[in-house]
């Protein structure tokens, strides 16, 4: 009995509190409106799984000149001695060539033991000239000597073969005199056998035949010494000529030395030349048009030596660049030739990394090279040059020098949903093959 009036009490309160559930109920507009919108969004989520996706590499770095002679540069004093007067202020703009200070050496008598040491380089020189030229007179001089002393000796040898060809014609005719003075004496002695001539006529012969024999063999005699003249002669003049040879041989050799002296000489006075110059050179030239950023040394206060700072000095821009610093895991990633956007410091900018069409205020640009190396913090610097087209950097007016920049290097297309999954896991991005090559990637 009890059971049967609980169940009634709550079947009552049930009653009575379902008008109030009906009336809190939503409307049934709101309702369709509810399941469309979820129908909407999970279709929107479907379909960014597969919306394209362009993947990057994010990198931070600053203007700079492309040109490494447009960069920033300390100009250096050129020689010893202190800071005068200064022509510019930080910040002036200056010209090529225009005088920026002028210096002042430290030692004033510097110009003129210096041009004293010039004086005596040049008298050192003249004289090691003066060498030069003597050595060669003396080398003409002996070859004069050497071709008239080979003229000489040829004219003795040819003449001692002369009188050589004359010895062997009279030894030619003293064998022929022998021989007819034979024949005659053969001749004599068969004539004075028979009886038809005198003994006189025979003496005569024998006399004749002798004094021939005599000729013969003095004819004989000087053929002989007028060979031997002929080989004296041919030996002498091989003698003058090694002797000539040998003059004009220390000649040359006085001449080399005389030059390298000379050589010599003159790289000291040009090295005192150039010190001189150096030493003139006391007003310092802006090396470029361009700007003054920093004034380093003090004036009349600061001992100088050569090659110290006086300032800092940023040329003119006529091209300007990005350098963007990438982390070493996105270095190989990034090759010559990719597209990149820039967003500068003070240009305001909105960037969908996914959508770079959809991006405002940001800047073309491509990459030129990529670092051989890292830094000692592992990353890679990228420099990026202006793309050129429709939208052009901002003048280097306003853009400066330093100016800090956000890069993003576009790599490969892929869906939202690759690119998601690829985030998960911790995945390299794609990078598409090299032409001809294998395939590339982290």
């Amino acid at each position: 009995m009890s059971a049967r009036l609980d169940d009634f009490a709550f079947a009552s309160a049930l009653d009575h509190a379902r008008p109030s559930l009906f009336a809190s109920r939503s409307p049934r507009a709101a309702r369709v409106v509810a399941r469309i919108l979820g129908v909407g969004l999970a279709l929107l989520v479907l379909a960014l799984v597969f919306a394209p996706w362009q993947q990057s590499v994010p990198g931070k770095g600053r203007v700079i000149a492309y040109a490494p002679l447009e960069r920033q540069q300390v100009v250096e004093a050129p020689i010893a001695g202190r800071v005068r007067s200064w022509h510019v202020q930080e910040g002036d703009r200056v010209r090529a060539g225009e005088i920026i200070a002028e210096l002042s050496d430290n030692d004033p008598e510097i110009l003129a033991r210096i041009e004293r040491e010039r004086n005596a380089a040049l008298a050192r020189a003249s004289a090691a000239a003066g060498a030069v030229e003597v050595a060669k007179a003396r080398i003409a001089a002996l070859e004069l000597a050497r071709e008239a002393k080979g003229m000489s000796a040829d004219l003795r040898v040819d003449m001692s073969r002369n009188r050589c060809e004359g010895a062997e014609r009279a030894v030619d005719a003293a064998v022929a005199a022998k021989r007819t003075a034979k024949l005659n004496l053969e001749r004599q002695r068969a004539l004075f056998d028979e009886g038809l001539t005198s003994k006189r006529q025979l003496e005569l012969a024998e006399m004749e035949f002798e004094t021939k024999e005599a000729e013969l063999d003095r004819a004989r005699a000087t053929l002989t010494a007028a060979r031997r003249e002929v080989g004296a002669l041919d030996a002498d003049r091989d003698h003058v000529g090694a002797d000539a040879s040998a003059s004009i041989e220390g000649a040359r050799e006085s001449l080399r030395k005389a030059e390298s002296e000379l050589a010599k000489v003159e790289a000291e006075v040009q090295k005192v030349d150039s010190r001189l110059a150096r030493q003139r050179r006391m007003s310092v030239e802006a090396p470029r048009d361009g700007t003054i950023l920093s004034i380093i040394a003090k004036q009349d206060a600061q001992m100088l030596g050569p090659g110290d700072p006086l300032a800092l000095f940023v040329p003119d821009l006529t091209a300007s660049a990005v350098e963007l610093w990438v982390d070493g895991k996105d270095g190989p990633l990034v090759t010559p030739g990719r597209e990149v956007r820039l967003q500068f410091e003070g240009w305001p900018a909105v960037q969908f990394v996914g959508w770079p069409s959809a991006a405002v205020g940001t800047f073309p640009g491509v990459v030129e090279f990529v670092d051989a190396t890292a830094d000692a913090y592992g990353r890679f610097r990228v420099v990026v040059s202006p793309a050129g087209g429709d939208e052009p950097w901002p003048d280097s007016r306003w853009l400066r020098q330093g100016v800090r920049a956000n890069g993003w290097i576009l790599l490969e297309r892929v869906s939202l949903g690759f690119e998601m999954w690829r985030q998960f896991n911790g995945f390299p991005p794609v990078v598409s093959p090299e032409p001809g090559g294998g395939e590339g990637g982290a």
